[in-house]
């Protein structure tokens, strides 16, 4: 009998034991460590290679914890204001912030801060060069800054694998191999290829295979 895929609201949030550190251990080791009162942390690198992750790893445990955790990004609507309780408080696509964006994040740094809070930013750029106003890059090159390093394809197939079985499916290596021969290579967006796999395939009641994938894309490039 074959094995079909489980329901995707299975799929656990990121944390720090689902990272796969090879070779960004630097960046694991400041973001789990990090406690309110200390300097903010800031991490940088390409899209796709777990800046996000580690971000969203450090609100899970510290919510686990019992601290209040306020969240920013790019997509985050103005004016907005961080909980007065916040512990912590994490900024995200920084590259990408809106002017008023970097009023309402460089605000919520200095109130953060102020309140003994933690600070963890994360952007593809180091701070000097981010396209934000000077106080702004000052703020986050103050604490620690780490860089984030993209995956080699090894450790590609290993992330996409643990990811898979969080899921409870089973990743053929000619499923891999396709994937990472014809489709972008970043872990967000081969995470993001799985996941809708993932429903593709339950709601077609089929393994996880080469030819299934390829319906996927096709059926998507034409929708």
């Amino acid at each position: 009998m074959k094995q079909l895929p489980l329901a995707i609201g299975l799929h656990e949030p990121p944390t720090f034991d689902t990272f796969l550190q090879a070779g960004n251990e630097p960046a694991w080791t400041a973001a789990r460590g990090l406690a309110p009162g200390e300097p903010p942390l800031y991490l940088w690198g390409p899209s796709g290679s777990g800046k996000t992750h580690l971000l969203q790893a450090l609100a899970q445990q510290a919510r686990s914890r019992g601290g209040v955790v306020c969240s920013f990004d790019a997509a985050s609507p103005v004016p907005w204001t961080p909980d007065p309780q916040a512990a912590f408080l994490v900024l995200d696509e920084a590259e990408a912030w809106s002017a008023e964006q970097q009023q309402a994040a460089f605000a919520a740094f200095v109130e953060v801060g102020t309140q003994g809070g933690a600070v963890a930013a994360a952007g593809r750029f180091p701070p000097v060069d981010l396209p934000l106003r000077e106080d702004i890059r000052t703020r986050l090159a103050w604490g620690l800054v780490v860089s984030v390093q993209a995956l080699g394809e090894s450790a590609l197939r290993e992330a996409l694998r643990q990811d898979a079985r969080r899921r409870g499916l089973t990743l053929a290596d000619e499923v891999l191999d396709y994937v990472l021969r014809r489709l972008d290579r970043d872990l967000k967006s081969l995470s993001h290829l799985l996941q809708r796999l993932d429903h593709y395939a339950l709601a077609h009641q089929r393994p996880l295979t080469v030819p299934l994938l390829r319906r996927m894309l096709e059926e998507e490039q034409t929708s």
